[in-house]
């Protein structure tokens, strides 16, 4: 079955107060069992979610990107660091690092990342549905059900247990 963006999209945005909410008593709230919840969601949400039929990540957002990142990804390219930062990256207004456009220059179009052995670390995290203190993120996750249909699937599930 193929994968429905419009319609995840469009499920995102009709239960998008609902979600707010939601996330904001999660983040008050803190449950001492919500990792674990999290973790176990976030598995079940990827069995039914394949990322290569999807990329709407790499679509449509950018990750911050670290200095650690642009070395690793320099080197794998065998290119020079400002070389690399000048044909890619630009600052946004949070002074940190972002592609310049999307969708990703490296995603290719079957959905596979060119440089994915080097990929930057936030898109190795991405979606954050499987790490620690996830109250934390409870804001992001919430944006995120707009972008990642694996991320409306883990708030879904969530909100049965909560």
């Amino acid at each position: 079955m193929k994968l429905d963006l419009e319609r995840y999209k469009e499920m995102a945005l009709n239960k998008a107060k609902e979600n707010k909410v939601f996330t904001t008593r999660l983040r008050k709230k803190k449950p001492k069992t919500l990792d674990d919840s999290v973790v176990n969601a976030h598995h079940e949400a990827f069995e039914k979610i394949d990322c290569l039929e999807c990329a709407n990540c790499c679509k449509s957002i950018s990750p911050i990107i670290i200095d650690r990142d642009i070395d690793r990804i320099a080197k794998h390219l065998k290119m020079k660091r400002s070389e690399l930062i000048d044909q890619y990256f630009e600052i946004d207004e949070d002074e940190d690092y972002v592609f310049k456009e999307t969708p990703c220059p490296f995603l290719m179009p079957d959905n596979y990342c060119m440089i994915y052995e080097v990929r930057p670390r936030a898109c190795r995290e991405y979606p954050h549905t499987d790490r620690k203190r996830f109250y934390q993120i409870l804001n992001l996750t919430y944006k995120n059900t707009f972008v990642c249909p694996a991320v409306y699937e883990v708030l879904e599930t969530l909100k049965t247990e909560y």
